[in-house]
């Protein structure tokens, strides 16, 4: 039996903490010519507003999102997942705050800043949320829309 689904609040608040707590996503984007799908694990830092990842800009992902401007993340287990669609907003490593850059290195394990000059930060903004575990869930999952919280 699956448990009780959870509140509109209490979904925004568990998705709030998976953002502070999880280290990585599923991120996926696509080639603007031929639409050739790539998904692959990245890690985040959540700052409260935007998510910050970081790749090389010559991988496919990294083109992918210097050329497309949106990007998918799948946060979570299936069971238990975070769906995130947003705009992204790319970042020389020059341009983030020592400080901002130490808290990704800390988060992460890893700092885009000693890996060499392809590496580039994208900042995330979400755009729309969803989070749900189980099929009791999937009514009302929606938590944020054209980048507004439908729940206060």
């Amino acid at each position: 039996m699956n448990p009780p689904a959870r509140t509109p609040e209490q979904r925004k608040q568990d998705t709030l903490d998976r953002f502070e707590r999880d280290v990585d996503a599923w991120v996926a984007t696509a080639d603007g010519e031929s639409g050739s799908p790539c998904m692959v694990p990245l890690s985040f830092l959540w700052d409260g507003e935007t998510l910050l990842l970081s790749t090389s800009s010559s991988t496919p992902t990294g083109r992918n999102l210097l050329a497309g401007g949106t990007v998918r993340l799948g946060i979570g287990q299936t069971r238990d997942v975070v769906l995130v669609e947003g705009t992204v907003q790319v970042l020389e490593i020059s341009g983030i705050p020592d400080e901002v850059g130490d808290a990704f290195a800390a988060k992460t394990g890893f700092d885009p800043r000693k890996s060499g000059d392809s590496y580039r930060y994208f900042r995330v903004r979400p755009r729309w949320i969803q989070a749900w575990r189980e099929v009791n869930e999937l009514e009302g999952r929606d938590l944020m829309r054209d980048g507004r919280w439908l729940v206060p």
